[in-house]
């Protein structure tokens, strides 16, 4: 059996008994409304403090996902602001439960817009975050001027963020969904992802309803879509780093997807 800790996307009411529920050694969830624009909230019994303990004695790691309304790339300033300030409440939020990371999506800016603006405003936002909590960028499915679906970008995003303060500090979240739908192949994109960030430092194993370069963020249960499944056991095997499945159904489909990721490692 790999040492590579597992785990799943889950409720965030739970996430510790949510872990134990799947074998797994983590949990990622939302702290709030994914879809909304209210700060971070603890579901959890007793508050953050609780949970941090609660998760330490039980050996589970925490990961946050940052609410999918955030962009801080954005050339709008009613999205980017408040996109920026919601990414510090979670960042901050993340940090009291003792959270490994955050992850956050990389964000688009307009069809017609410079996307060389997006970038800067990539670099403007870590400029001002206060990094409480780890935080890794996550590449995207879809979007014609999106900042990580592409090699290119994600190149542009990083050569903009190094020139921030705690620049070197940000991670990389890789979904292998998003880069299949995104239209990389997933053999050795790990080690074409190193040579742009440097890191990998958590991977969202997925497979993907649609084809590749589809440009579609729709999940799988791993075997049974539309993505090379050796592609996603190399870059599972490569990055040796945590895995979190975010695929549908609850404890048993997802210990099934962990116990497929395990049997191919």
């Amino acid at each position: 059996m790999t040492a590579i800790p597992m785990g799943a996307h889950v409720d965030q009411t739970d996430p510790v008994a949510e872990a134990a529920a799947r074998g797994a050694q983590l949990s990622q969830f939302f702290l709030g409304d994914p879809q909304g624009w209210k700060g971070p909230k603890f579901a959890y019994d007793g508050g953050a403090a609780a949970l941090k303990a609660a998760a330490e004695e039980a050996g589970i790691a925490l990961y946050v996902h940052a609410p999918y309304v955030i962009n801080v790339a954005t050339t709008n300033n009613r999205i980017r602001i408040p996109s920026r300030k919601l990414l510090q409440q979670t960042v901050t939020a993340a940090a009291e439960i003792g959270a490994a990371g955050v992850i956050v999506h990389g964000g688009h800016v307009g069809k017609d817009d410079d996307p060389a603006v997006g970038f800067d405003n990539w670099r403007k936002c870590i400029d001002g975050l206060e990094l409480a909590a780890p935080v890794f960028i996550e590449n995207t499915a879809g979007g014609a001027n999106a900042m990580a679906r592409h090699l290119d970008r994600i190149q542009q995003v990083w050569d903009a963020i190094g020139q921030a303060e705690g620049g070197d500090q940000i991670g990389f979240c890789l979904d292998t969904c998003h880069a299949h739908a995104g239209g990389e192949d997933l053999i050795g994109l790990v080690d074409r992802i190193k040579a742009i960030t440097g890191r990998v430092d958590l991977i969202h194993a997925n497979d993907s309803r649609d084809l590749a370069d589809s440009g579609a963020d729709r999940h799988a249960n791993l075997g049974q879509g539309q993505a090379d499944p050796d592609g996603i056991v190399a870059v599972v095997r490569d990055a040796g780093v945590p895995v979190v499945v975010e695929t549908p159904g609850g404890p048993e489909e997802h210990a099934a997807d962990l116990a497929w990721l395990r049997d191919r490692l």
